[in-house]
C-alpha cells in the first residue's frame, strides 16, 4: 500500500501522526468526507487518513470518502490509490445537490486558492465557499456529525492595522467588498457566518480554521503563489522575479504542522470557534524570502524587481500577514516546530523530484 504514496507526502503524514500522538486514535472505524480532496490540502489529508490506517494504530481502520470536481484532472497520486478499500474517490461538484451517506466527519476543502486562479473564477470560488458550504450543513443538521471542519483563510483580514500585527481572531479585518480579491475574501468571510449560526442555531459541531500561507511537498509548482513560483526560477537556473518592492512581509508554515493544527481543531471541543493556523516567526519580507530560497537551491542567482503586467495585481494585496496563534496553542496544544529553513529544504528535494509541476 505505501509504495503507492509519495515519499515526501508520506514524510509529512507520518509527522503528523507522531505529532497527534493518541488523539489520532479518535479516527477508528470512523467515515471521513474530504471535499477538495485533489488539491494541495487535500493530498496531505488523504495521505495522513491512509499512512493513519497503514501504522496499525488504530482499532479500525477509518474510511475515507473524497469529493473533488477534478477540474485540473484527476491526479496521479490518487489514482494509483484506486485499489484501496478504506478510500473512494467520487467526481463531485459540492455546489449541487448530492445524497451523502452517513458521516462522522466532514472537512470542507474544496475551493480555489490560488489569487492567480480564484481571480479568474471569481463566480465558481464564491460558489464553493457559501453554497457548497450551505449544503455540508444542511446535511450536518438531517444526519448530525460529530465534528466538521471549514478552511476560512487569513484573507478574511484583508490588510491589517499594524496595531494588529501579530494578528489575532477577534480582529474583525480591512476587507474590500468589491475588490479583486473579494470573491474570495468575502465569500470565506461569509462561509465563517454560515458557519457560527449553524452551530448556534442547529448545534452543527463546526471548527473554522484560518490558514496562513501553508507551503510544502504537494503544492504545484505552477500553482503562481509566491514560493513555488520563486523554486520554478530559482531551480530552473533564472533569477527569480519579484512583480513587487519586495517589502511586503508574511510568515509561512510548513505543511505538516498546519495539517497538525487542522486535525487538533477538528477533533477539539470548540464548535462555532475560529483558530489561526500557522506560525507567528519569522514574518520576512518578499526580498528575503527569494535570497532564502536561492540559498535553499544553492544556484549564483539575484532577485529581479518588475512590473505586472496586471494592473490589479497588488490591488488589496496585504503588506504584512502574521498570525497570533495563542488561541490555538492555548486551546488546542497546537505548536509548530518546523523552522522555515528546513521547510524549504524539504519543498526543494520535492519540486527537484517533480519538476514538471505535477499535483503531488
Amino acid at each position: 500500500m505505501e509504495m503507492a504514496m509519495s515519499s515526501h507526502l508520506l514524510q509529512d503524514a507520518r509527522e503528523v501522526i507522531a505529532n497527534l500522538e493518541k488523539r489520532a486514535q479518535s479516527f477508528g472505524g470512523k467515515r471521513i468526507l474530504l471535499t477538495g480532496g485533489a488539491g494541495f490540502l487535500g493530498a496531505h489529508f488523504v495521505h495522513f487518513f491512509l499512512a493513519l490506517n497503514d501504522s496499525g494504530s488504530l482499532a479500525k481502520p477509518c474510511s475515507l470518502v473524497v469529493w473533488d470536481n477534478f477540474s485540473r484532472g484527476v491526479p496521479e497520486w490518487l489514482k494509483s490509490f484506486s485499489a484501496r478499500k478504506d478510500l473512494a474517490c467520487e467526481k463531485r461538484d459540492v455546489c449541487e445537490g448530492h445524497d451523502i451517506p452517513p458521516m462522522d466527519f466532514i472537512l470542507h476543502a474544496a475551493s480555489i486558492a490560488s489569487p492567480t486562479f480564484y481571480r479568474l473564477h471569481p463566480i465558481e470560488t464564491m460558489d464553493a465557499n457559501v453554497v457548497g458550504l450551505r449544503r455540508l450543513l444542511d446535511f450536518a443538521v438531517k444526519r448530525p456529525v460529530e465534528n466538521f471542519l471549514f478552511f476560512s483563510t487569513s484573507e478574511i483580514y484583508g490588510d491589517p492595522d499594524p496595531a494588529f500585527i501579530p494578528t489575532p481572531e477577534t480582529y474583525r479585518g480591512c476587507v474590500s467588498c468589491t475588490g479583486p480579491r473579494a470573491c474570495y475574501d468575502e465569500s470565506k468571510r461569509y462561509g465563517e457566518t454560515l458557519c457560527v449560526n449553524f452551530w448556534r442555531a442547529h448545534q452543527v459541531p463546526v471548527k473554522i480554521v484560518r490558514p496562513f500561507n501553508n507551503y510544502g511537498p504537494g503544492l504545484k509548482i505552477t500553482d503562481r503563489r509566491v514560493i513555488p513560483d520563486l523554486f520554478r526560477d530559482v531551480l530552473a537556473g533564472r533569477n527569480p522575479v519579484l512583480l513587487s518592492d519586495g517589502r511586503a512581509t508574511r510568515t509561512f508554515c510548513y505543511i505538516s504542522d498546519a495539517i497538525t493544527g487542522y486535525v487538533l481543531a477538528l477533533l477539539g471541543p470548540h464548535p462555532g470557534e475560529s483558530f489561526n493556523i500557522g506560525t507567528e516567526q519569522p514574518e520576512i519580507s518578499m526580498r528575503e524570502l527569494a535570497d532564502k530560497i536561492i540559498q535553499t537551491a544553492g544556484k549564483p542567482l539575484k532577485v529581479e524587481f518588475r512590473q505586472s503586467d496586471d494592473a490589479n495585481y497588488l490591488t488589496d494585496n496585504p503588506n504584512r500577514r502574521c498570525p497570533a496563534i495563542e488561541k490555538a496553542r492555548r486551546l488546542l496544544g497546537y505548536n509548530p516546530k518546523i523552522t522555515l529553513e528546513a521547510g524549504l529544504e524539504r519543498t526543494c528535494r520535492y519540486y527537484l523530484d517533480h519538476p514538471a509541476g505535477a499535483d503531488a
